[in-house]
């Protein structure tokens, strides 16, 4: 039975990012993720969590410059110390904050590079990070990524995210799997969630059209949590959806289907 986490990168931004983990028990969630702690004290991050007894379910591993429009470096051949680097930063945070698993973005390509060069990068990069992560006990995800939401970005379906695992070889890298994003490029969702489960380690839900709460748009969430309890699904399911108004007043779904739990 999966267990529902909030990402509190986009959900309660209506208070301060630190108070957003006291929302997030309140309203029933049992873990967060976030896209970055980095700008944070760990320690405050630490005392927060344990405070509700929360699980720091997840976090990205550092992406490059942010706000300068980067997406990730994990692919840049001129970016592999900068990357090593920041998977050592990536587990001093994990590991205070009891983090089980990390997301490496793959990055968006480079105005006139090599493809090829750009995923024997990936590869490599990836297969350093699942082996370093691993001798810590924490497991590196890699996800996909609409080509709406980030023009450019590496890896668009989960076809091109399973190739890379398997070139990677690594037991420690597993698929990200975000419902939005693969509702937009590939449809399917049931079917696919079961024939990719082996594979998968964790899952992210919004709806479409918008990247809405569950019960906003097409798709039939009621359904597809059920779905997820039929194959045997027990991981994370964390909502990383843009409210349509207020976090509170879109919470519905998640009353609904913890009711459906009880």
């Amino acid at each position: 039975m999966p267990k529902f986490a909030a990402n509190l990168s986009m959900l309660f931004t209506e208070v301060d990012f630190l108070d957003r983990f006291d929302a997030a028990a309140d309203a029933g969630f049992s873990g967060v993720e976030f896209l970055f702690p980095y700008a944070y004290e760990m320690g405050a991050l630490q005392e927060r969590l344990a405070r509700r007894g929360l699980t720091q379910v997840l976090h990205n591993l550092p992406p490059g410059d942010w706000d300068a429009g980067e997406r990730g470096i994990a692919a840049l051949p001129d970016r592999v110390e900068e990357f090593r680097d920041g998977v050592e930063t990536a587990l001093r945070f994990a590991s205070v904050l009891g983090c089980r698993q990390l997301n490496c973005l793959a990055g968006i390509a480079p105005e006139g590079a090599d493809p090829a060069e750009l995923r024997d990068t990936l590869v490599r990069n990836l297969r350093y990070a699942a082996t370093r992560l691993g001798e810590v006990g924490i497991r590196l995800l890699v996800e996909p990524i609409n080509t709406r939401d980030i023009p450019g970005f590496l890896l668009n379906t989960s076809a091109q995210a399973l190739d890379i695992l398997d070139e990677v070889g690594s037991p420690n890298l597993a698929l990200q799997y975000d419902i939005y994003h693969m509702q937009v490029m590939e449809g399917d969702i049931a079917h696919r969630l079961a024939e990719l489960l082996p594979r998968i380690a964790h899952i992210q839900i919004a709806d479409t059209p918008g990247r809405h709460e569950p019960g906003t748009g097409e798709l039939n969430y009621p359904f597809l949590f059920a779905h997820l309890d039929r194959i045997g699904y027990d991981g994370w399911v964390s909502a990383e959806y843009r409210p349509a108004t207020t976090t509170g007043a879109g919470l519905g779904w998640f009353s609904e289907a913890s009711r459906a739990r009880a």
